[in-house]
């Protein structure tokens, strides 16, 4: 399936490039793919084959026991992420958005074998009560609340876990000069500054889509 763009500032004929040569989409995650763009209203954000790949690959190559995930949308990062578990491993997945609860809990049931533990509600109230060191945390929620995200998730990572937030080039904002002062904007930018300076953390921009950042907590 053709994947809606959503970044303006790289050139989409390097976007296209991109997309074609990379694995193909497994026939679950394809489905899961079809479901989205046919349900939900704003299709765009989940992270299709492309981003789900690299996604995928790193938790292979962690292997971790447990894994947080902040944003679960229609679920499709989730099982990409879910792929990587150790056996008996979990991922703890926040979605804030109740009317998804049920369509995410039948396709997780349906799509993966994994022990996936979905959380409904806000992320700052639950990200405390899990009282689980992580070795995976991926950030995909509220931009706005990045930075407050950043500093309680650092806290539950282990040392050498991989920490990875989307969105972080923001449509290109944040790389404008002077920077829109618009809140999510201002986040983004704060939360790339915090990890950059972040003496605990090792970090990277990955420009692929709308930019990840991935940090390793030394």
């Amino acid at each position: 399936m053709t994947e809606l763009q959503i970044f303006p500032f790289i050139d989409k004929r390097i976007e296209d490039y991109c997309q074609k040569n990379v694995s193909k989409e497994p026939e679950v995650l394809e489905k899961l793919n079809r479901k989205t763009h046919l349900k939900f209203v704003h299709p765009n954000m989940i992270s299709g084959n492309w981003q789900g790949t690299f996604l995928r690959m790193i938790s292979k190559m962690i292997n971790p026991k447990s894994i947080l995930e902040i944003g679960t949308f229609s679920g499709y990062s989730t099982i990409c992420l879910a792929e990587g578990l150790q056996e008996g491993g979990i991922i703890h997945t926040i979605e804030k958005e109740e009317e998804y609860e049920d369509f995410l809990l039948d396709n997780f049931k349906k799509l993966s074998d994994k022990k996936i533990k979905l959380h409904i509600g806000k992320a700052l109230d639950i990200i405390p009560t899990i009282e689980v060191e992580f070795d995976l945390i991926f950030i995909d929620a509220d931009k706005a609340s990045y930075p407050s995200y950043y500093n309680l998730c650092i806290e539950k990572l282990c040392k050498s876990g991989i920490i990875i937030a989307d969105n972080i080039l923001w449509y290109g904002k944040v790389g404008l000069d002077p920077i829109p002062n618009d809140k999510q904007t201002t986040a983004i930018n704060e939360f790339n500054e915090l990890i950059t300076q972040d003496p605990r953390v090792e970090n990277v921009i990955i420009p692929i889509r709308d930019g990840l950042m991935m940090g390793r907590k030394l």
